[in-house]
């Protein structure tokens, strides 16, 4: 409704009252004009000065975890809220405990968190849930919608309110006991926490040949120099490193589609591998040819071990995405000679095809230390010089019943 549609009925009605001398025709006009202005004129200043937050415990949670939620509703002006309403889009994966507190929507796995209420000048509403963590990924809440308006009902004013806030869940992680990891140093060697490694990337200076050295460290300008054979020193280093190299694929061709519960298995032995890595004291990275979400790009994540190097990496698991970039046998081509000398490379991946098995022996051939971690029903080849750890998903009808009744009651 516009006050503008109105002047000139009300200005017609308010001559003819002044021709008629008609009270009645101009005490109704110029009250209703009074109500319109004022309605308005309160429409307008209505959002002003409202503040809506949400504040959560934890932002970042693990399956099944439960915390507090306290929602935050202020008018911080003179002017009173007769009626207002906010819906705040709420994904159904993060939602709160109890989820009839969530209206539909129009979008998929997504409800509504309505508020509707009335604030006095500079009063302030709290709102209480409990949110459950339910399923694996990263999810965006807000911005909301708030609408409100006059006194009269007569006009409203809508806008949106609030920065939107991330939520993330992180995978699952599984008992270490339940891999059935094999006591053979999966993790790489262990014996000595101070074993040097020269680093081929931080080239320190020449010296001359020894029959022991590979001719690949030759340095052939030093020796057209000197007239005799030299070769490259490397700076050494002593840090453990472990670099995880996730192929998300679950069919031989990747373009065939995804295996959703095979993945999300994926994931969590992915999650756990590298918590195990953190825990015993390595450099932990990793390389995958999936995509984040919000992304059309592979992601790499260089080896750290800093306090937030093991959030890092569960969140970057949390946002893994089914969408595979790049066959993973051309994918670790690529991207190994990036991966630092000396790191323990953990192949995770549910498809072990010849291509991969012919892979992993040419970068065997360049003296990395390789542990290939197999998903797949069939065990994986034997590969001379490589660990190989099989963990076969053995029933999958009764793996994807389980995978679907956890992430429907993840309390159970």
């Amino acid at each position: 409704m516009r006050i503008r549609r109105w002047l000139l009925p009300l200005a017609v009605l308010i001559y003819l009252g002044l021709v008629w001398h008609s009270a009645y025709l101009v005490v109704l006009p110029v009250a209703l004009l009074v109500i319109f202005i004022l309605a308005s004129w309160w429409q307008r200043y209505s959002l002003d000065g409202v503040i809506y937050k949400r504040r959560f415990l934890y932002t970042r949670a693990f399956p099944g975890e439960i915390y507090p939620l306290k929602i935050e509703i202020e008018n911080r002006k003179l002017l009173p809220l007769s009626w207002l309403r906010i819906q705040d889009p709420w994904p159904e994966a993060v939602a709160p405990e109890d989820e009839s507190v969530l209206a539909p929507s129009h979008v998929a796995d997504q409800g509504v968190l309505t508020h509707v209420l009335s604030l006095r000048w500079f009063e302030r509403s709290r709102r209480s849930y409990n949110l459950v963590f339910r399923k694996r990924g990263v999810y965006k809440v807000g911005p909301a919608e708030i609408s409100s308006g006059d006194l009269f009902g007569l006009f409203d004013r809508s806008g949106t309110i609030g920065q939107p806030e991330k939520l993330t869940v992180f995978p699952e992680l599984l008992p270490v006991g339940d891999m059935e990891l094999p006591p053979e140093k999966p993790f790489g060697d262990q014996r000595s926490r101070r074993r040097l490694f020269e680093d081929p990337n931080r080239p320190m200076g020449v010296r001359e040949y020894h029959p022991e050295d590979s001719f690949r460290r030759v340095h052939w300008p030093a020796t057209a120099h000197t007239n005799t054979l030299q070769v490259k020193i490397f700076q050494p280093t002593s840090a453990q490193m472990m670099v995880l190299c996730l192929n998300v694929a679950t069919f031989k061709r990747y373009w065939e589609g995804i295996y959703p519960a095979l993945l999300e298995r994926l994931i969590s032995v992915a999650g756990t591998l590298l918590s195990r890595g953190m825990d015993l004291g390595y450099r932990v990275g990793m390389i995958s040819n999936g995509c984040l979400s919000n992304s059309d790009q592979p992601f790499r994540i260089p080896p750290g071990r800093s306090p937030k190097q093991k959030a890092h990496l569960l969140e970057a698991l949390a946002g893994v995405t089914p969408i595979v970039v790049a066959p993973f046998e051309r994918y670790l081509i690529r991207e190994i000679p990036r991966v630092p000398y000396g790191s323990t490379l953990m192949i995770l991946t549910a498809i072990t095809s010849p291509e991969l098995a012919e892979t992993l022996l040419k970068l065997k051939r360049h003296e990395r230390q390789l542990t290939l971690v197999s998903l797949a029903e069939d065990p994986p080849p034997k590969l001379f010089g490589i660990r190989c750890v099989h963990m076969p998903v053995h029933d999958k009808e009764e793996f994807v019943r389980d995978y679907y009744e956890i992430y429907q009651n993840p309390g159970t």
